[in-house]
């Protein structure tokens, strides 16, 4: 991969007996010649998908990276803390590597990407509220369960958006709407812009580069993002102002399984049950009993 004229070349070796789909049997694949960081990722991955959509092969970002499962393990892997627990420290994430010098990537075929995407299709995001956990589902089976935090239960007045804001997370069912890749960090309560993050530990970096995805549920859009949260100590309790927050790694698990369309589900079910038959009661978060109401007033609060 070259950069000429401001733009991202990539190099491709292509092996097999045909150059064409569907003529023999093919093995595409691109070689990466020099380390591509996560600030650049997102434009080198877009180049990449723009080069070798074809209407046989359409191909999307979620595709191409879930036919090379590797770079979700990677980027999951630049997670602060669990960079830390291995001794290593850095202050700016977005320098950490996507892609290094030498990397394969397989550019799947037709048939890969017609069985990508229909796993993608029979993906749900289901979270539910008291729980603190948020799990991914293919085809009703669970794949990942990742803790999280959600709303405070009080209302708040919020800057942000000028008015009082209901915090708690509210139940609910519909499907990704929008994506953040570059997403803007404010603080909803003073509307203030902020370019650093204190973590848990007490040391300041820089921000990552993390989507954030907004889902709509039963027809409307709340604001209850889910986004990653650079202070891990926070998962698991009731603190943020409506949204949804996973560790970074979860945060890039989470953003490779959900494209536009996912449908999501976010309930309030005080029960649950354990995969060995066994019933767990939870504290019931915001009083709300073993309903799932639908939202009333303007709810959620995040950037």
């Amino acid at each position: 991969m070259v950069r000429r004229a401001g733009l991202w070349v990539v190099t491709v070796v292509l092996t097999g007996v045909s150059p064409l789909w569907g003529q023999g049997p093919t093995d595409r694949r691109h070689v990466v010649d020099r380390d591509v960081p996560i600030r650049r990722w997102f434009e080198v991955v877009d180049s990449l998908v723009a080069r070798y959509d074809t209407p046989a092969a359409p191909l999307t970002e979620h595709v191409l990276v879930r036919a090379n499962p590797w770079i979700v393990d990677r980027l999951a892997a630049t997670d602060y803390y669990t960079m830390m627990e291995q001794g290593r420290f850095a202050e700016d994430p977005q320098a950490l590597l996507a892609l290094r010098a030498g990397d394969t990537l397989l550019i799947p075929d037709p048939s890969q990407v017609d069985s990508l995407r229909a796993v993608l299709a029979a993906t749900v995001i289901d979270l539910n509220i008291p729980e603190f956990t948020l799990r991914i589902l293919e085809n009703g089976a669970q794949i990942h369960a990742f803790r999280v935090r959600v709303g405070q239960d009080r209302s708040r007045y919020l800057q942000m958006a000028g008015r009082d804001v209901d915090l708690r997370t509210h139940p609910g069912r519909g499907t990704i709407v929008r994506i953040e890749r570059d997403a803007v960090f404010r603080n909803p309560v003073d509307n203030h812009r902020y370019t650093v993050t204190r973590r848990d530990d007490g040391r300041l970096t820089g921000l990552p580069r993390i989507p954030w995805l907004e889902p709509e549920l039963d027809g409307r859009r709340w604001g209850q993002l889910l986004h990653p949260t650079t202070n891990r100590e926070t998962l698991g309790s009731a603190v943020s102002n409506g949204c949804v927050g996973l560790a970074e790694g979860d945060a890039w698990r989470l953003y490779y399984h959900a494209p536009l369309g996912t449908r999501v589900v976010f309930r309030y079910e005080l029960e649950v049950h354990g995969p060995d038959g066994t019933t767990r009661h939870l504290p019931d978060l915001y009083g709300w009993g073993s309903r799932t109401p639908a939202p009333e007033g303007p709810v959620g609060g995040c950037a």
